[in-house]
């Protein structure tokens, strides 16, 4: 009887603990992937303890017991001591074995970077979400621009705790033109009713446990698509692998109907309406460039490259998401890299494609710059000071300074509300940084400095050309001075026209009268 109420006392406490790990989804995973980052960190140390434990009772068994306590007492004593320094050894030297093995995949070339296309700047699609959102009275969660679509995408919470998202949003925020569009799509509240962060089951994470245990996600990855008035929220997945050094990998998507509350978890990624490789992910492959040499050179920080944080990235610095030029609809995660330490220069580009198939890390190309280009606190201060004329009073500004493509980056200017212009450069040659000034839609009116055989001195020289014939011709047929082409006028040279045009108005009608 006795044998059996203790089988009972711990039966029950062991079958309860079952029950609550198969039931409980979504903590056993947190607790899972949490412990097993803690554990590789502890692993090496513990080993080291078990096996000075071991040694001991091997001691003590082989002694009969005589003197096995001082020699227990005196093994117990350099465990620990071991065990603390191998700790302390481990923190560090394993953070630079999880570095390299971010590193697989990475390649560093000399190579340009291929032509990338610009975009309007984050804040901006961020400033004028709000505007579009009309009678919403939810909280905005998240903004994420969508390469495919070439729009930004608005996330947005209901209020309330047990709720979840309201509406979904994109933007068409052009850099040339006038012709924006948004779209709102609503989910149905009584049926999609979880989100990120929710309570209880109303939390989405929750749900995507529930469904696949053991992978997990970053909330800046999420993001909302529109189908039509059907909105869908994708939430890469990430998992873990290895032992006593823990990294992680891509694991798919989970794609969340706002209209029928239906969950799916999918690895075909090429159907995903969007960027199915996690930012996040991403953004720890950049990082783990600093391991680019040995271990002297990531503990010095003598190796790898940092992402520029100063200027008008500041706030908003790596994985920009930039389409390709090309026709072959690919995007990528794109960052400005500087080298560690004071060094400020933009020496080279990385670039992680924003979609990948396959359970292993997406291939990261680190573009070596030649020539390279001054920060972005520099190249601010350079659009300031070479065209004052555009830049920057009332609400204007700077805006992110991005690499497009070759050692080519482009800056936008103007306000949240209106992207007036866009500043590009080529990099610093002859000790002078290169660029030019255009419209928002990509005109050029006027460079500071042009880089010899770039199609820009070859547009300014065709019009230098086209302005001599007209010079030699005189007048046209009509009589009238030829003014010539009006896109190569400042927005004061136009000014001056036009009053001096509204003036000669004037004087005739006072003449005719």
């Amino acid at each position: 009887m006795g044998r059996t109420a203790r089988a009972w006392w711990v039966g029950i406490p062991v079958l309860l603990a079952g029950l609550f790990f198969w039931w409980a989804s979504y903590a056993t995973t947190i607790i899972v992937w949490e412990g097993r980052k803690l554990l590789s960190w502890l692993a090496a140390p513990l080993l080291l303890v078990a096996f000075l434990l071991l040694l001991g009772l091997a001691l003590k068994r082989v002694r009969g017991g005589r003197g096995g306590g001082s020699a227990g007492v005196v093994l117990g004593w350099l465990g620990a001591v071991l065990g603390l320094g191998l700790g302390i050894w481990w923190l560090v030297y394993g953070s630079y074995l999880q570095d390299r093995e971010y590193m697989q995949n990475v390649q560093i070339v000399s190579e340009p970077v291929p032509e990338l296309a610009a975009r309007a700047p984050y804040v901006v699609g961020k400033a004028q979400a709000a505007p579009h959102l009309g009678d919403v009275t939810g909280e905005i969660s998240d903004i994420t621009y969508l390469p495919d679509a070439d729009r930004f995408s608005t996330l947005v919470e209901r209020r309330g705790w047990l709720s979840g998202y309201e509406v979904g949003l994109e933007q068409d925020i052009p850099l040339g033109g006038n012709s924006r569009s948004q779209q709102r799509c609503s989910f149905d509240i009584d049926k999609a009713d979880a989100r990120i962060g929710g309570w209880f089951g109303h939390n989405l994470g929750r749900k995507i446990s529930a469904l696949q245990r053991w992978v997990r996600f970053d909330a800046g990855d999420a993001y909302v698509t529109c189908q039509g008035d059907n909105p869908t929220v994708v939430v890469p997945l990430k998992r873990q692998t290895g032992i006593l050094v823990v990294t992680e990998r891509p694991a798919g998507a989970a794609l969340y109907d706002g209209k029928t509350g239906r969950l799916t978890i999918t690895t075909d990624t090429a159907k995903v309406p969007g960027p199915s490789y996690p930012l996040s992910l991403a953004a720890r492959q950049r990082e783990g460039t600093a391991a680019v040499g040995s271990f002297s050179d990531w503990w010095f920080e003598r190796s790898g490259w940092d992402a520029s944080e100063d200027g008008a990235n500041a706030g908003n610095d790596s994985e920009f998401t930039l389409q390709y030029r090309d026709s072959s609809g690919r995007s990528a995660y794109v960052t400005p890299l500087t080298p560690q330490g004071e060094a400020s220069s933009v020496v080279a580009v990385s670039t992680v494609p924003t979609r990948h198939q396959g359970g292993g890390l997406a291939p990261m190309t680190v573009h070596r710059l030649d020539p390279t280009w001054s920060s972005p606190k520099a190249l601010v201060a350079l659009i300031k000071a070479e065209y004052s004329d555009v830049c920057c009073y009332n609400d204007d500004q700077v805006f992110e300074v991005v690499p497009t493509g070759g050692s080519t980056w482009t800056a936008t200017v103007g306000s949240e509300q209106n992207i007036r212009y866009r500043v590009e450069g080529r990099g610093q040659v002859g000790g002078r940084e290169s660029s030019c000034l255009k419209a928002a839609d990509g005109t050029l009116i006027k460079c500071a400095y042009v880089v010899p055989g770039s199609p820009e001195e070859q547009e300014l020289q065709r019009r230098e050309q086209e302005k001599r014939k007209q010079q030699q011709a005189g007048q046209s047929p009509g009589g009238a001075k030829d003014p010539g082409d009006l896109t190569a006028y400042t927005p004061e040279q136009l000014a001056d026209l036009q009053k001096r045009v509204s003036d000669e108005v004037v004087r005739r009608l006072k003449g005719s009268g």
